[in-house]
């Protein structure tokens, strides 16, 4: 049923293997509990119907990450953190050959994030158990229990994703779940730029001065996270952070009393944190305030986008959260109020979609921008 490898000869024979296919179902167990990047435990890849055990722990995978980027296709299910794990190990980005079942139940209307589980119930008819999830993966040897969980991670990915192209390429919306998969593995490989860290935690309440720390404690919690190999949660919370800037300590025992901060940062880095509360670039090169979000269109508009993106979704058989997620449409609103270049807009909104949703969305808002700007409050 599956062959455990732990020898580097025998990974010789699945690169082999690996050579004369090009369509293999892939999967990974990790361990990402007190760590920035995770530990692989075991690598699984059905290849030509034969499920190898790969093991994360004792082989060079060099050749196989190669292999991996060479493929016509690697079929994952809800790929994110996969893709996460390979970019990392392999130190490549960019994986354009990608089918995500989990993506492609999306397009067909089972949900946005269906587990694995019930696609193989729903498609297949078949059932595995999900009972070792949270096993320890880097233990060794490895129970028979937790083999067999991995191993039927893989064992029918590839016959679900055949019956799930059939269906795809009847509708006429196989192209757009690949497009929609890369967009989602570029999409891994990005990394807020440093000077906009603030960003993920920023919104419209803070005031300039707040964003400047922001930046500066998100900053300073990136690269220390970088250099221990924590989670950026160990160092600080975004909570903790956020808590940070609203009641700016001035001292360690103000600081202690800071939203589920850890007694070991204030103790040993209680004096970074407060210098950098305090100690502050020139005014004129804090950030700008985060403009209030746009909730909604003027009352005719607002039906008309909805009616527009329901129309859509009509003729494509394809569910509304599928075409157009709230963080995209809001992306449309910026743009328009903004002025702001079309390249700059989510890729999602810039392949298939671009046609038949994003530029006629794009000429509907259009006319209700009075309403727009005028409801958008912009701070200095």
């Amino acid at each position: 049923m599956f062959q455990f490898i732990n020898q580097q000869n025998e990974l010789d024979h699945v690169i082999q293997l690996m050579r004369q296919s090009s369509v293999y179902g892939l999967d990974t167990e990790f361990i990402k509990v007190d760590t920035l990047w995770p530990k692989l435990g075991v690598f699984q890849i059905n290849v030509e119907n034969q499920v190898f055990l790969l093991d994360g722990t004792t082989l060079d995978l060099s050749a196989f990450w190669s292999s991996i980027y060479q493929a016509e296709q690697n079929i994952f299910h809800a790929c994110s953190e996969d893709i996460d794990l390979i970019y990392h190990y392999s130190q490549k980005n960019c994986l354009e050959n990608v089918f995500d079942t989990q993506v492609a139940m999306s397009f067909l209307g089972h949900g946005l994030q269906v587990s694995y589980q019930l696609a193989l119930k729903t498609i297949l008819d078949i059932e595995i158990d999900k009972d070792q999830t949270r096993s320890d993966w880097l233990a060794r040897p490895l129970t028979c229990k937790q083999m067999d969980y991995a191993a039927n991670d893989v064992l029918y990915i590839v016959q679900l994703a055949n019956h799930l192209k059939a269906q795809l390429q009847a509708k006429g919306l196989y192209e757009c779940v690949i497009e929609d998969c890369n967009h989602l593995t570029y999409e891994i490989a990005q990394e807020t730029p440093k000077d906009k860290l603030y960003s993920d935690l920023g919104n419209y309440r803070h005031s300039r001065k707040q964003l400047m720390q922001l930046q500066q404690l998100s900053l300073w919690r990136e690269e220390l996270a970088k250099a221990l190999n924590q989670p950026r949660s160990f160092i600080l919370k975004n909570s903790t952070m956020n808590d940070l800037v609203e009641k700016n300590p001035k001292n360690n025992f103000q600081l202690a009393q800071a939203k589920d901060i850890r007694p070991n940062i204030v103790r040993e880095h209680g004096k970074t944190i407060l210098d950098l509360l305090k100690f502050l670039p020139a005014m004129e090169d804090w950030p700008l305030r985060i403009a209030k979000p746009i909730k909604h269109s003027s009352q005719g508009v607002t039906q008309a986008v909805d009616d527009l993106i329901q129309n859509v979704a009509n003729e494509m058989q394809t569910p509304k959260e599928v075409l157009m997620r709230k963080k995209w449409l809001n992306a449309l609103y910026q743009h328009v109020v903004f002025h702001r270049n079309e390249q700059d807009l989510p890729r999602y909104l810039l392949g298939w979609r671009y046609d038949v949703l994003t530029q006629p969305l794009i000429r509907l808002l259009s006319k209700d921008k009075p309403y727009l700007s005028a409801q958008m409050e912009v701070y200095p």
